[in-house]
C-alpha cells in the first residue's frame, strides 16, 4: 500500500509517512455525496462532494475534486475546484491544480502547482514555499 501511495503521489510527504488510509477511493471510481469520518482517505478517482474528516485527506495525482475539502491534514496532487480547509498541515504538490480559497496554519506549496483564489492563514501563521529536493532520494530508491 504504501509504495502505491508512493507513486499515486509522486513524492514522499511528511505527512503521509506514517499514514494508513481506512477508505479508497480507486482512480476508476467516482462517488457522489459527503465524505464524513474520522479516518484517512485516499482518493485517486473523481469526485463531485464535499469532505468533512479529522483524519487526513489525500487527493492523489489524476485525482479531481469538485466540493469543499476540510480535514485536519490536507495533501493535495491532483484536481480541485472548491476550497480546501486544513486545520493542521495543508501540503500542496507541484502536481496540484486549485481552483478555489485555502485555509490552515501551515501551508506548503510546491514550485509548479497552480492556485487560483485566496489564501487565509488562521492561528499561527506560517506558510513555506520550497524547492523539492526529494527527487534525487527517490532515484536512489530505484
Amino acid at each position: 500500500m504504501r509504495e502505491l501511495i508512493r507513486k499515486l503521489v509522486r513524492r514522499r510527504r511528511r505527512t503521509l509517512d506514517r499514514a494508513r488510509f481506512s477508505a479508497v477511493l480507486g482512480p476508476e471510481t467516482f462517488f457522489r455525496g459527503t465524505l464524513r469520518g474520522k479516518d484517512n482517505y485516499l482518493v485517486c478517482g473523481q469526485a463531485e462532494a464535499h469532505a468533512d474528516l479529522d483524519g487526513l485527506f489525500v487527493l492523489a495525482l489524476g485525482g479531481r475534486w469538485r466540493g469543499s475539502i476540510t480535514a485536519a491534514h490536507v495533501v493535495i496532487a491532483g484536481e480541485v475546484r472548491g476550497n480546501v480547509s486544513a486545520r493542521v498541515k495543508l501540503e500542496i504538490a507541484a502536481s496540484a491544480r486549485i481552483l478555489g480559497h485555502l485555509r490552515s496554519p501551515v501551508i506548503a506549496m510546491a514550485e509548479g502547482a497552480v492556485h487560483e483564489g485566496a489564501i487565509r492563514m488562521v492561528k499561527r501563521t506560517r506558510m513555506i514555499c520550497f524547492d523539492e529536493r526529494r527527487q534525487d532520494e527517490e532515484k536512489k530508491d530505484d
